[in-house]
C-alpha cells in the first residue's frame, strides 16, 4: 500500500541544511552546509528541527499506511570535505556569557536537544539513524554522530571533546550517550581527557560501528541499507529492547543542559578567552588551513 509523497518536505535546501530523499533506498540524506564556521550556528538547528518535523512525519505516515517501501533511514553527513561538525556555537556563547544572558544560552542548549533527542530514538519508530562521520567530529559534532543508531566512519575521521581546555564540558548528550555504549566511568574518562581519537581507536572501544576506507562511507551507507532491510524488523526489535534496557529520556538530556548553562554563566575570563581564541583559529582556518589538532595542542 503506498502513502502519499510529500517530496517537498524531503528534498529541499537551505545555506545551513540540505536534505535528499532516495525512495529507492528508503532513505533520506541529512547533509550540514557551512556557509561560515563548520558548528552547530542556531540557523543550523533551526534547519535540522523543521526538516526533521517533515521526515518524522512522512515515515509516520508510511508506517501507518502498510507502505512496504516507507522511509526507514536517515544519514546526518556533511557537505563540508574534511568536516563533520566542530561543535558549538563558541562565539555565540562567550557572547550570551558575556551578557549574562541565561535563558538565551538555555534556549540554544534546548535547540541542540530538540534535534538530538528525536535523532536518538529514531522518532519512537522503526526507524534507523546513521551519521557519516568523513572528518572532524568535535564537541557537538561528536555528540551528533553520537546519537545516531548507527555510526559510520571513515578512517580519516576524528572525535574528541575540547570543552575541557576551557573550563566547560560538552552538554548536549555526550555522557548520556556514551555512557550506555560504553560505561560511566569510561565515558567520563574519554570526555574529561580532551584527546582527539581516531576513528579505529573508537572502532576498537565499540563506539564506531563499522570502519571504512577513505572515500568509502557513502558505499558503506548502501551496504549497510542493503544489508539491514531484509532483517529489519529483528533488528528494530533490537533497537527497541536496548532502549527498554537503558533509555536515554529527554528530561535527563535537558537537566544536563541546565547544569551545562549554570556552568558556562561561572566560567571565568580567562576561559572565555581561549574560547574567543577558537572562534579566531576556527575562522583563521578556513582561510589557510591550519589544522584543528595544532590549535588545540596551543591553547591545551
Amino acid at each position: 500500500m503506498q502513502h502519499t509523497n510529500t517530496l517537498s518536505t524531503l528534498n529541499f535546501t537551505t545555506p545551513n541544511y540540505e536534505v535528499r530523499y532516495e525512495p529507492e533506498h528508503q532513505l533520506v540524506w541529512s547533509s550540514f552546509k557551512y556557509p561560515d564556521r563548520p558548528c552547530m550556528s542556531i540557523e543550523l538547528l533551526g534547519d535540522i528541527a523543521s526538516a526533521n518535523r517533515g521526515i518524522e512525519s512522512f515515515a509516520r505516515q508510511g508506517l501507518q499506511a502498510g507502505d512496504d517501501n516507507r522511509l526507514l533511514f536517515q544519514v546526518a553527513c556533511s557537505t563540508l570535505p574534511g568536516v563533520f561538525n566542530l561543535g558549538g556555537d563558541l562565539a555565540r556563547f562567550t557572547d550570551l556569557i558575556r551578557k549574562g544572558d541565561h535563558a538565551s544560552l538555555m534556549a540554544y542548549g534546548k535547540a541542540c536537544i530538540d534535534v538530538l533527542f528525536p535523532f536518538s530514538t529514531g522518532f519512537d519508530l522503526p526507524f534507523t539513524t546513521i551519521s557519516l562521520v568523513e572528518g572532524e567530529a568535535l564537541g557537538g559534532g561528536f555528540e551528533t554522530a553520537l546519537a545516531s543508531k548507527v555510526l559510520i566512519a571513515e578512517e580519516r575521521a576524528t572525535f574528541g571533546f575540547p570543552e575541557t581546555i576551557f573550563g566547560l564540558f560538552p552538554g548536549m548528550g555526550a555522557f548520556s550517550f556514551l555512557a550506555r555504549k560504553l560505561n560511566p566511568s569510561l565515558a567520563k574518562r574519554i570526555i574529561a581527557s580532551g584527546k582527539v581519537y581516531t576513528a579505529k581507536e573508537l572502532y576498537e572501544m565499540g563506539i564506531v560501528d563499522r570502519l571504512v576506507a577513505d572515500g568509502e562511507g557513502k558505499r558503506a551507507v548502501y551496504d549497510y541499507i542493503k544489508h539491514q532491510r531484509s532483517r529489519s524488523a529483528g533488528m528494530h526489535s533490537l533497537d527497541r529492547v536496548m532502549a527498554e534496557f537503558n533509555p536515554v529520556s529527554y528530561e535527563e538530556l535537558m537537566n544536563v543542559v541546565g547544569i551545562w548553562v549554570d556552568t558556562a554563566m561561572q566560567l571565568s575570563e580567562k576561559n572565555i578567552r581561549v574560547m574567543e581564541y577558537l572562534v579566531r583559529a576556527q575562522q583563521r582556518r578556513w582561510g589557510n588551513g591550519v589544522k584543528t589538532e595544532r590549535i588545540v595542542k596551543q591553547v591545551s
